[in-house]
């Protein structure tokens, strides 16, 4: 891995870069990312619970959320999964994370997680991955996450992880 990668908290001005890298990644053109989420609602995320930005000089190549499980409660597919799998106590959820195709294998998922540990120590987190993404399932089995079991939405199934912060 190059050593131009700084991995750091996201900004108000890291929004529009966040937006551009979510739509070609989204499940309807293609991606792996499962629900569209505006700039409205990355800053009023970002002010209640940490986003974390990876840039290659100076560019935002990838990021991951944390949300509280009461921001993301309002959407189906959320709700499916908390149904199958109850929060804990102090839970949040962990993603999406999105790395840039042309930085995918250079460990920047693994090096965002590792900020997020030291953002909120001490807490749990669930996060889920559809079951055909075979490159996000290996990340998070690298990271060491913990698989609580799938459920499905929509026709499709998904694979939910545990892990503390």
């Amino acid at each position: 891995m190059s050593g131009n990668y700084e991995t750091g908290l996201a900004t108000s001005d890291d929004i529009p870069a966040i937006l551009a890298m979510q739509e070609p990644n989204l499940h309807e053109n293609g991606g792996g990312l499962s629900v569209r989420q505006s700039a409205d609602w990355f800053k009023r995320t970002m002010s209640e619970m940490p986003i974390v930005v990876t840039r290659r000089d100076g560019v935002v190549v990838g990021y991951a959320l944390a949300t509280s499980v009461a921001a993301k409660a309002h959407i189906g597919i959320f709700q499916t999964m908390l149904r199958a799998f109850p929060a804990p106590d102090n839970c949040y959820l962990y993603g999406p994370v999105c790395v840039a195709e042309s930085q995918r294998g250079n460990g920047l998922a693994g090096m965002m997680y590792q900020e997020m540990r030291k953002r909120l120590p001490g807490r749990t987190a669930m996060s889920f991955v559809r079951s055909d993404n075979m490159p996000s399932l290996r990340a998070n089995r690298k990271m060491g996450k913990r698989e609580l079991g799938q459920f499905k939405h929509d026709g499709e199934s998904y694979i939910v992880f545990a892990f503390t912060t």
